[in-house]
């Protein structure tokens, strides 16, 4: 008995061990890109391919961080990305939470149908619709401005699929949590607004951290609708270090690297609440 016990429990240990050194080597095939990133960041421009590969540059050029500002108007195209993805992940969230709660709880001829069209929309690939939409854009005035970085995502794709998101963790509250506050008086948008929301952190912090690294990584819709240098995002402004005469890396490095600090930010304080919205937010009817 005590062998046959012994012997489940080194099982058991080997397997685990065997699923902690599977996830280390996924681990570091996953971090030699940001690593190399933050590397060649940091060297001369003559040291970038030089073989065999420098981790640690030597010598270490901070100077690079201040090329590229002096080379373009990084803040600028900074401050342009930021205040997008904030307007569209505050709209997404918004538009997708009230939704979803409208598709979870609110009873309405052709509900599912209208559901089932809404994701349908999912399926169609953005380049698809790029010409008619730029042709839609335009007749409304809206080319060379922000407006379709905004508005296109809140309605579009991404918005379709914070409805889905918040929709199936709206199905997963008790019912008689809306039962008790009708009754006490509490109209839909009360029972929204101050049982739902404040319940739903972990499907919003989901959905913000998908939003804003969706927008914020977005190079498709700004090179269709945005002419103007000024109005450029950062992915555009990122291929500004690429010219005839090559790329240079350092620099371009070192401007990807101060793109991607904002992404740090957002995932290191909605992580929590990320983790235990992606567990609760699967399928279930």
């Amino acid at each position: 008995m005590k062998a046959s016990l012994f012997a489940k429990k080194n099982s058991a240990a080997g397997g685990n061990l065997f699923h902690y050194v599977l996830l280390l080597a996924v681990s570091v095939v996953m971090m030699t890109p940001f690593v190399w990133m933050v590397s060649t960041s940091l060297k001369q421009p003559a040291d970038v391919f030089v073989f065999p590969p420098q981790l640690i540059p030597s010598p270490v050029r901070w100077a690079n961080y201040a090329d590229v500002l002096e080379t373009i108007p990084f803040h600028l195209f900074y401050g342009n990305s930021v205040y997008i993805a904030l307007l569209v992940t505050a709209g997404t969230v918004l538009f997708s939470s009230m939704a979803g709660y409208s598709f979870a709880r609110i009873p309405f001829w052709g509900r599912s149908l209208v559901f089932l069209l809404l994701l349908s929309t999912m399926m169609i690939p953005n380049e698809v619709i790029a010409i008619p939409m730029f042709l839609f854009m335009r007749e409304l005035g809206w080319i060379n401005t922000h407006l379709p970085l905004i508005i296109l995502p809140v309605f579009g794709a991404g918005g379709v699929f914070g409805v889905f998101v918040m929709r199936q963790f709206f199905l997963g509250i008790p019912k008689e949590l809306e039962e008790a506050a009708m009754i006490d008086g509490c109209s839909r948008l009360r029972i929204y607004s101050t049982i739902m929301l404040p319940l739903a952190k972990p499907a919003i912090a989901t959905l913000v951290i998908f939003t804003f690294l969706t927008s914020w990584n977005d190079f498709f819709d700004p090179l269709i609708f945005i002419n103007d240098r000024k109005l450029m995002t950062l992915p555009l402004a990122l291929s500004l270090f690429t010219d005839e005469s090559g790329t240079s890396w350092h620099l371009l490095m070192s401007a990807s690297v101060m793109a991607t600090l904002p992404l740090l930010i957002v995932f290191f304080f909605a992580q929590k609440q990320f983790i235990e919205g992606v567990s609760m937010t699967g399928l279930k009817e």
